[in-house]
């Protein structure tokens, strides 16, 4: 349900149910959003957005960029999200309760890897949600203390929880890897960056967390001796994101209880491991630099307890298996009309999602359609403009325009929790934005406009009373629009009633 400060911007959002006349548009089809991007449509480059933030975009739109990962083979973008009220408003309160309103707050980050790269193993503070807007990708992850790996293509989401390990590897031929992820500050270290990543391999000027550790106790507690150790805490790295060769034909999903590359369900293997760049097998030997991170990994804790873990696993013969990720573009439209299709996704169609309650939708407006007026009551949205142009329109609790901003592909913004708004696409072509909201429940939008409104629903005499008008002609204008969620075009020219009914 709407609180009271909600409902108090319902008066004039009246005004912008009469602004909707009929129209015709074209249906954008829900499965050539795909096509569209595997064109080349609409790609996000942040060297063009860098530096561009400050004052003057609007209130809720986000276009401060940070680079945080910087590597031969790729990069990883983070716009940082905002806490309401915002800190300024009260800077002297900061220390008493800024970590109490950490909770949903969410940055969302833009991981970019060129061709045959790997982001290397890692694990950070904060929850992913990850969404492939372009190429293909296979992920790696500790799940049940087991690995477990996923093919992801275009629209594909996938959880990883915070704390546990994981790897990427772009797989797509002679193809840039773009994926949007969501990044949960509620459970971040915050130490000033937006998420804290933890290395496993060195990388760049990130050192392994391991490297820290006194020598003796890492050659004690991976039972090798300081030669082995040496070879992998020195060799050099070329960042987060390294050119990864593999032999990627034929490979297949692993953690379902199959073999892949010569390795068992155990994660021992033939083959060996290793980054590109890490230097020539002849300057360590043939035979000495097959030694890899899976090898020093399967010897952790001694060989004699992972003996009996391996014969322990074969006589159980258990399979670790995870959630499938979700793909938007495989699943019939959550909402669809003649002027757009929206996806929205949560914990009950993803159970992944509410390990970190964050949902996931994604909207298609056709050439001028518009969202209906509405406000989220459970969460706060953030959405990325994957396409198209259009406007943004949000207003403050006491019925005043908050922002009118006109947003582009690449934009970021975001909708607090309550606020009325609504996205209008422009006349030039189909808008379409992505995004998540703060919870994996059903977010249920409380419609102030349409055919499902709010405001039909409580038509009656108090509902008049509470504008001042009679229930007649509250009736007539509220029943005016036949269309519901997505509607049609705004009329090119203002109606001259509308300036009449203004001016009074």
């Amino acid at each position: 349900m709407t609180t009271g400060r909600g409902m108090a911007a319902v008066a004039p959002l009246l005004l912008m149910v009469l602004l909707v006349l009929s129209g015709a548009s074209p249906m954008g089809a829900h499965h050539r959003h795909r096509e569209r991007w595997e064109e080349g449509e609409g790609e996000w480059r942040p060297e063009e957005e860098e530096g561009k933030g400050g004052p003057g975009r609007g209130l809720f739109v986000l276009d401060k960029v940070e680079k945080v990962v910087e590597s031969e083979g790729g990069q990883v973008h983070v716009v940082r999200g905002q806490l309401w009220p915002p800190a300024y408003v009260a800077p002297w309160q900061q220390g008493g309760w800024s970590t109490a309103c950490r909770e949903g707050l969410m940055h969302i980050g833009f991981i970019t890897m060129e061709p045959k790269t790997l982001f290397v193993p890692q694990y950070i503070d904060s929850n992913l949600i990850l969404f492939v807007q372009r190429g293909e990708v296979r992920v790696g992850w500790v799940h049940k203390a087991e690995l477990v790996e996923k093919r992801l293509k275009m629209g594909d989401v996938l959880h990883i929880d915070a704390g546990s390990t994981f790897y990427m590897v772009n797989t797509g031929k002679g193809q840039r890897l773009q994926v949007i992820c969501s990044i949960d500050a509620s459970d971040s270290a915050g130490f000033g960056s937006p998420y804290q990543s933890f290395y496993l391999g060195g990388a760049g000027k990130q050192t392994s967390v391991l490297g820290g550790f006194d020598p003796r106790i890492l050659v004690t507690a991976f039972n090798t001796t300081y030669e082995e150790m040496a070879r992998i805490f020195m060799a050099k790295s070329g960042g987060p994101i390294v050119h990864y060769t593999a032999d990627e034909p034929g490979s297949e999903e692993h953690g379902q209880g199959d073999k892949r590359d010569g390795r068992d369900k155990q994660g021992m293997e033939n083959k060996p491991w290793r980054q590109v760049g890490r230097g020539d097998e002849d300057e360590r030997g043939n035979g000495q630099w097959t030694w890899s991170w899976r090898k020093l990994m399967g010897n952790f804790g001694g060989a004699s307890s992972n003996a009996a873990q391996v014969n322990k696993k074969k006589s159980s013969d258990k399979t670790v298996r995870a959630p499938e990720p979700y793909n938007l573009f495989d699943h019939d439209p959550s909402f669809r009309n003649d002027h757009g299709w929206s996806v929205a996704i949560d914990r009950h169609h993803y159970e992944p999602l509410g390990h970190s309650d964050i949902g996931v939708y994604l909207v298609n407006l056709t050439a001028g359609s518009m969202m209906a007026p509405h406000v989220n009551p459970r969460a706060t949205e953030y959405g990325v403009v994957l396409g198209g142009e259009g406007v943004i329109q949000v207003v403050f609790p006491n019925g005043t325009l908050a922002m009118s901003a006109t947003v582009r592909a690449g934009d970021v913004f975001w909708i607090p929790r309550f606020f009325p708004f609504t996205q209008v696409a422009s006349r030039g072509g189909p808008f379409e934005f992505f995004g998540f909201t703060t919870s994996a429940r059903r977010n249920r939008p409380q419609f102030l406009a349409g055919a499902t409104s709010v405001l039909r629903a409580m038509l009656g005499p108090e509902l008049s009373a509470g504008f001042g008008v009679p229930e007649e002609k509250l009736r007539e204008a509220v029943k005016a629009q036949e269309e519901a969620v997505i509607l049609p075009s705004l009329p090119e020219k203002e109606p001259r009633v509308i300036r009449q009914v203004a001016k009074e």
